[in-house]
Parts: structure tokens; sequence; C-alpha cells
């Protein structure tokens, strides 16, 4: 009866799983070259998409169907900060799309505890869209200077021991 919802949420928890891999790799680079800020972003939205998958597997496992642990895609080795944002914002968009999407189908198939799940993780969605847009924003307006500020902050952070 829920065959289609059941396939649904296995196929945003695969989205849901590569966007954590992708924030976390995104995550790493930002650190290692000091911008702290965006470092944090990214971290802080792949718990919140790890929190995605788990809501998305206890729906399933309340169906009564098996949850799936496959990534959507490898990925992506991108080291430029204006290209990770730009990944990230591409990200958002497709998931806000794709969510909606399937909120209807789940709702043309009369089940509307799934429906609510993927508004709400539409909502989330545009959430983390929003933060990537201003962010991008920033770079645009300010250029290498926001980013370099970054940097110069995070290197006031602990003195270095000798």
């Amino acid at each position: 009866m829920y065959e289609k919802s059941i396939e649904l949420l296995n196929q945003t928890i695969g989205d849901e799983l590569t966007a954590v891999h992708q924030y976390m790799y995104f995550h790493f680079h930002c650190e290692d070259q000091g911008y702290e800020l965006l470092s944090s972003l990214f971290k802080r939205i792949a718990l919140v998409e790890m929190q995605h998958v788990e809501r998305c597997a206890e729906r399933i496992l309340f169906l009564k169907g098996d949850v799936e642990m496959a990534l959507s895609r490898p990925v992506k080795k991108i080291h430029d900060v204006k290209e990770m944002l730009e990944e990230s914002r591409k990200i958002e968009q497709d998931s806000i799309i794709k969510y909606n999407k399937f909120a209807n189908e789940c709702s043309a198939h009369t089940d509307s505890g799934s429906k609510n799940v993927f508004e709400s993780l539409v909502s989330e969605e545009e959430l983390h869209y929003d933060d990537y847009d201003l962010e991008m924003d920033k770079i645009n307006k300010f250029g290498e200077h926001y980013l370099a500020l970054q940097s110069i902050e995070s290197s006031k952070g602990e003195p270095v021991q000798a």
C-alpha cells in the first residue's frame, strides 16, 4: 500500500546522505583554508541533513519498509569556496523541487504522514538555500576581502605555542 512512499523516502535518504558527505567535505576544506564561519555553516547544515535521514528512516520503518543507505552520487571534489556555495545552492534547490513533488505524490497515494515529512523537509531546505545564498551574496559583494577577513579572524584564535 505504501510502496511508492517507501521508494520516495529511500530516494530522499540517498540524497540527504549525499548532502551530508558533500557538506562535510566542504566543511573540512573550508576549515583547512581558515574559513571558520563557512566551515561551521557547512557542518551545521550537514548535521541537519543527518536529522532528515533519521526522519525518513523512521517513517520507512513505520510503513514496514526497509531503509536503504546508498548515496545518490559521489562527492564532488570542489576546493574553491564560491564553487562550494554554488554547488550547495544547487543541491538545496534540487531538493526543494524534488521534495515538493514527492509531497504531492504521497498525497495522491493517500499518505499524509509522508506528505508531511516532505513538506517539513522543503521548509528546512529553503532555509539552507537561503543560508548559502546569503554567503554567496557576501562573496559577490565583498569578493576575496570577505574570505580574507574570515581567515584573519580565525587566525586570531589561540596563540601559537613555542
